[in-house]
This record gives structure tokens, C-alpha cells and sequence, in this order.
């Protein structure tokens, strides 16, 4: 009984001193006042951000990434797949 009131005392003084740390308001902590909650020197987002027809070497890149996703999505099956039957012969 004597250390659960031990711990529960210890518990809330670190609580207490902690409180100082904390920031008043969600909203301000978040963005400084803001109404998106962000601070714009680290998070910037363009009006125009996604517009992929002005995007240099369009037909590469969507090349490339559609390759690469359909690649992905192929090789890590089949590669489970082969895994699992490589660990059934072996057991």
C-alpha cells in the first residue's frame, strides 16, 4: 500500500512539473497561429503542386513509375510464394 501511494505521489508531481512544457493551445503550438497549423518555412504547398502535363520529361517518369509499380507489385508475391514453398520442402 505504501509504494502505490509512493508511486502515485511521485507520478503526480512529475506531472505537475511537466505542465510548464506543455503548450496552452492546440492550434497556436501547432502552426503559431495559423489556421492551417504549419509553419511556412518548412511546409510549403504550390497552388498548382499536381499539375502533371507541365511536368518535365512527363512520358519518362510515368513510364518509369508505372514500370516500377507494376514491378513491385508482381515480384513480391511471386517472391512470398517462393519462400513459403522453399520453407514447406524444407520442414
Amino acid at each position: 500500500m505504501a509504494m502505490n501511494n509512493g508511486l502515485k505521489s511521485c507520478a503526480s508531481k512529475l506531472l505537475r512539473s511537466t505542465e510548464s512544457f506543455l503548450p496552452r493551445s492546440g492550434m497556436k503550438s501547432m502552426g503559431g497561429g495559423h489556421a492551417h497549423g504549419h509553419d511556412e518555412p518548412f511546409y510549403l504547398h504550390a497552388k498548382h503542386m499536381y499539375n502533371l502535363d507541365r511536368m518535365k520529361h512527363q512520358q519518362l517518369k510515368m513510364t518509369l513509375g508505372v514500370f516500377s509499380a507494376f514491378s513491385i507489385g508482381v515480384a513480391v508475391p511471386v517472391y512470398a510464394v517462393v519462400f513459403q514453398q522453399k520453407k514447406t520442402a524444407s520442414a
